[in-house]
Formats: structure tokens, C-alpha cells, sequence
């Protein structure tokens, strides 16, 4: 008797200094609650035999639409007090890849990316170009006003009066107190895919037009069917620069390292030697995951077909 086919799916909301002492009971219930909502949409997708790319998505959309999470409904301000954001899927199957980067009126980034990757001839599409093409696909455009939260406004105001204070370089105050946040999912699915999906505001404070890893492939998403499929969070400069999402991959192509040696090695000492703060998750071809992370907490979770399931934050004391 043929066994029932192995999937899966982990997600992450964001990580960096997701401090215990200063989270309240009710929002740490409120962040588990939209986790576990995020994971069991893109199970569900899995288990009704749909795509690894579709359950992805879906479980991107849950977290854009949250204000808790740094995408779309929760993204980030820049210095002007705009919200800038990014995203990228990519299709295990076949290496293609969509990219959206510093869209403003987009509610969720990653549907952008996944038409891009499938109606496009390209990868990567950026600010208004990005919203004409998604404006030519019948997406519509929000208000501004859609993405304002109180809080994402407070920590812009923080950011700046700390750069005022010091009247140093501005890059050493961008928000890294808490808000390194992207969301992503990676899937394995029943006909035997790998997918990848990250969507993110950003960092509070940046200027100039910065793009972060989240759309940059290979950098905060990468998938190839024959090792893995891997979505970052963190301080995107460091991802960018260590092109962490392949790193990992090719770790496990090249080396033959396990999902979990490559995912801990990139992480736990390529990242951290130079100076990068975040982590990662990952699913292999065999169902395997890996969540590894350098920083104080990670807004992470998974469920698998062998029943295995959890909603995690930090380390299990």
C-alpha cells in the first residue's frame, strides 16, 4: 500500500528584540492567534491538494491583512512617513521568481509578486511601474490611510527623535528595536513542489527608495526543488549582502549538508560573523523543516502531515 504524500508548511512573522518581559499576555495571544490562523489557511491548501505557490500566498495574505505584522495592513513608515513595501514568491518547480519593491497602495504585495512571476516577462517590477502592471491586472489601489496604525506611526516618531538626539549617521537609527519584521511561508506540497513567499513594510525610518531582501531572490526567498525552499527575516542589508536564502540551498546542493546543518550553519554562523541579526525557515523535498534564528525571538509556526504542529515566539524554556 502506497504511504499518503508527505507536506507541509512553515511561516514566519518576524524576528529581532521580541523581548518576554515586555510583551503583554493578551498581545502575545493576539500574535499566537493570527499565527496559528496564518498556518492553518496554507495547510488547508495543501491538504485539498492545491500548490505549494497557492498555500503560500494565502498564508502571506492572513499576516498582510494584520496590523500586528510589518506587511501590508502593519507595514512600516519611511523618514517622509510613507509606507514603502516589498515582496517576492518563487515556484520550486521551475526557478520562477515575482518581485515587487516600494509599492505604497498595494494591500497585499505577495498576490503583486505571484503576477508578476506568472503574467509578466520579468522578476522584479518597482514602485509605480509595479502599480501600473497591478492596476492592468484589475488590482486595486488602497489609501494611504489603509496602512496607518498608531503604533507603526510611534515608532517612526521614536526613530527620529533618537536620530535627532544623536546627530550621527542616519543609517545607525534605523528601528531595530523590535521591527525587523517580514512575514513568509514556505511549502512543500502534495505533487512534491517546493514554494517560497516573504512580503514586508520594511525597515521604520529608511530613506532614499531602500529595498530590502524581501525582494531581492535569493536573498530573503529562494526555492529549487531539488534541495529546499527558504524565507528570511531580519536586518535585510546582511541578507542581501550573504544571499542567504541560496546560501542555504546551496549548502545542501553542493555540500550535501542536511536542511538543518545548512539552515543553522548560514545562520547561526555566516550571519552572526558578520554582524546580521535575524533567521530563516525552511522545508526540504523530504518534509523536513528548520527555523533557526540569532536574534531575542522569532514569530514562527508550522504544521505538518505527520500531525506535528506548533506556534512558537521564543526558545521553550
Amino acid at each position: 500500500m502506497n504511504s499518503a504524500p508527505k507536506y507541509g508548511l512553515v511561516i514566519h512573522g518576524g524576528a529581532g528584540a521580541i523581548r518576554r518581559e515586555k510583551m503583554t499576555t493578551d498581545r502575545e495571544q493576539a500574535y499566537r492567534s493570527e499565527l496559528s490562523k496564518a498556518v492553518q489557511t496554507g495547510y488547508d491548501v495543501l491538504s485539498d491538494g492545491g500548490s505549494g505557490i497557492e498555500a503560500v500566498q494565502k498564508a502571506i495574505n492572513v499576516m498582510e491583512n494584520s496590523p500586528l505584522f510589518n506587511a501590508g495592513k502593519g507595514a512600516v513608515f519611511t523618514h517622509d512617513g510613507h509606507n514603502e513595501q516589498d515582496a517576492t514568491i518563487m515556484d520550486g518547480s521551475t526557478l520562477q521568481a515575482g518581485s515587487i519593491a516600494g509599492v505604497a497602495h498595494i494591500k497585499n504585495p505577495i498576490d503583486i509578486a505571484r503576477l508578476v512571476m506568472e503574467k509578466s516577462q520579468h522578476v522584479l517590477l518597482i514602485g509605480d511601474g509595479a502599480e501600473s502592471f497591478a492596476k492592468s491586472h484589475g488590482m486595486d489601489m488602497m489609501a494611504p490611510e489603509y496602512f496607518f496604525t498608531d503604533l507603526r506611526w510611534q515608532q517612526l516618531q521614536k526613530a527620529i527623535e533618537k536620530e535627532r538626539i544623536a546627530k550621527n549617521d542616519v543609517s545607525t537609527h534605523l528601528d531595530h528595536d523590535g521591527n525587523l519584521g517580514t512575514v513568509g511561508a514556505v511549502a512543500y506540497d502534495k505533487g512534491g513542489n517546493l514554494a517560497a513567499a516573504t512580503s514586508s513594510g520594511g525597515m521604520t525610518n529608511k530613506r532614499f527608495g531602500r529595498v530590502g531582501d524581501s525582494a531581492i531572490v535569493g536573498a530573503g526567498t529562494y526555492a529549487n526543488n531539488r534541495t529546499c525552499a527558504v524565507s528570511t527575516t531580519g536586518h535585510g542589508e546582511f541578507f542581501i549582502r550573504s544571499v542567504t536564502a541560496y546560501d542555504v540551498s546551496a549548502l545542501m546542493e553542493y555540500k550535501q549538508l542536511s536542511l538543518t546543518d545548512a539552515a543553522g550553519l548560514v545562520i547561526k554562523d555566516k550571519l552572526t560573523a558578520l554582524g546580521g541579526i535575524g533567521g530563516l525557515i525552511a522545508i526540504d523535498s523530504e518534509g523536513n523543516i528548520a527555523m533557526p534564528y540569532n536574534s531575542e525571538g522569532m514569530y514562527r509556526g508550522y504544521r505538518l502531515s505527520d500531525g506535528r504542529s506548533d506556534v512558537k515566539i521564543w526558545e521553550d524554556k
